[in-house]
C-alpha cells in the first residue's frame, strides 16, 4: 500500500494512533534540526549559569520542556503556513501540504507538546523559566508566525526574540534568575538571526515574492539585502567581544570568537562583491556552524581550567 493510500485510509483514526503510523512526519512537524540547535544552546546556557555541576532537573527535565516548547512553536509554524508551504519548491514536501497529516492532527499534536513542556518546566524546574518559555512560544508561534512574517519586512529582526531566548532559558532554569550574562547570550542570537536568514532569504527571493510574504530582498531587493547582511555582520563580531569585554570568558574565547567572525565576514563580504549564485546559501549553512562553534568555544574556554586541573 502506498504511503498516500494508508494515509487516506488513517483520516479517521486518533491522534495517537495517527501518530505512531506517521511517527516520522509528526518528527519532522517539529524541525526537528532547528530545536537541536536550541537546545544545544540551551545547554549552553545551562553550563556558564553555574561554577560546578549543573543541578540534574535543569539539565534534563530543563532541555525536555524547552524542547517539547520548541516543537510546538515549530508545529504552529508549520500548520499556519502550510498554504504557502504548499507553493514554495523548498517546502511543499512537508508533511501538510503534502496532506501526510491533517489540520486536526496537527493542532492537538501541537497543544500536547506545548502544554506538557510547560508543565514540566512550571512543575519541575521553575515558574520563570516556564513562564519565558511560554511567552518565546507564542513570540514564535503566533506573534511572528501569523502576523509579523506577513507584515514588515522587518519580520525576522523583531521575530528574532523568539529564536534567541534558550540560552536565556538555560540560565533561569539553573539559577532562576535573569542576569546580563545570559542577556550576553540572548543579544549573540539577536544579532545572528537577521544575516543567517537573509541569506537564506535572498537565495528564495522568488518564492517569497510568489507567495506574497514581506522579506527584505523582496521589498527592497537583493542588493539593498546584501549590505545588510554585512552590516549585521560587523555588529555581530562586535557583540561576540562582549563576553571577553565584561570579563564573562577569557582569551581563548576571544580569539576564537574573531576567527569565527572573520569567517563570517568573509561571506558577507562576497555575497556583496560576487555574483556567484551559491554564495547565500553558502553562507546560510557556514551561519549555523559558525553559531555552534561560538557557543562551543564560549564553553570551552570556561571548562579549560576544569579540564587541565584534571591532569595536573
Amino acid at each position: 500500500m502506498s504511503h498516500t493510500a494508508s494515509t487516506v485510509s488513517s483520516e479517521d483514526l486518533p491522534v495517537h494512533r495517527h501518530l505512531i503510523q506517521h511517527w516520522r512526519d509528526y518528527y519532522e512537524l517539529c524541525k526537528p534540526g532547528v530545536v537541536a540547535l536550541m537546545v544545544f544552546t540551551a545547554v549552553v546556557g545551562e553550563l556558564l549559569a553555574v561554577p560546578g555541576i549543573v543541578p540534574w532537573r535543569a539539565l534534563t527535565l530543563g532541555n525536555l520542556g524547552i524542547a517539547l516548547a520548541a516543537g510546538s512553536a515549530a508545529a504552529v509554524n508549520h500548520l499556519v503556513d502550510r498554504g504557502i508551504d504548499a507553493r514554495m519548491a523548498r517546502t511543499r514536501g512537508r508533511p501538510m501540504p503534502t496532506g501526510h497529516i491533517r489540520l486536526p492532527h496537527a493542532i492537538v499534536f501541537a497543544a500536547i507538546l506545548g502544554v506538557s513542556g510547560l508543565a514540566i518546566l512550571y512543575y519541575f524546574v521553575n515558574p520563570l523559566t516556564a513562564g519565558l518559555t511560554f511567552a518565546s512560544l507564542i513570540g514564535y508561534a503566533f506573534i511572528y508566525t501569523m502576523f509579523l512574517k506577513r507584515a514588515t519586512p522587518q519580520n525576522i529582526v523583531i521575530g528574532g526574540a523568539a529564536g534567541a531566548a534558550p540560552p536565556v532559558l538555560g540560565w533561569t532554569a539553573v539559577t532562576g534568575t535573569i542576569e546580563p550574562h545570559a542577556l550576553l547570550l540572548f543579544l549573540i542570537i539577536f544579532v545572528w538571526t537577521p544575516p543567517h536568514f537573509w541569506a537564506l532569504a535572498i537565495h528564495r527571493r522568488e518564492e517569497y515574492a510568489k507567495v506574497d510574504i514581506p522579506m527584505l530582498p523582496v521589498t527592497h531587493g537583493d542588493r539593498f539585502t546584501r549590505w545588510h547582511v554585512l552590516f549585521y555582520t560587523l555588529l555581530l563580531l562586535a557583540v561576540t567581544a562582549l563576553p571577553f569585554a565584561t570579563g564573562m570568558s577569557g582569551w581563548l574565547y576571544f580569539a576564537g570568537a574573531m576567527v569565527l567572525g572573520v569567517g563570517y565576514l568573509y561571506y558577507a563580504v562576497a555575497m556583496l562583491v560576487s555574483d556567484d549564485r551559491s554564495l547565500p546559501m553558502r553562507s546560510f549553512g557556514f551561519s549555523i556552524i559558525y553559531l555552534m562553534a561560538l557557543f562551543a568555544v564560549l564553553l570551552l574556554d570556561r571548562y579549560l581550567p576544569f579540564i587541565r586541573d584534571l591532569f595536573v
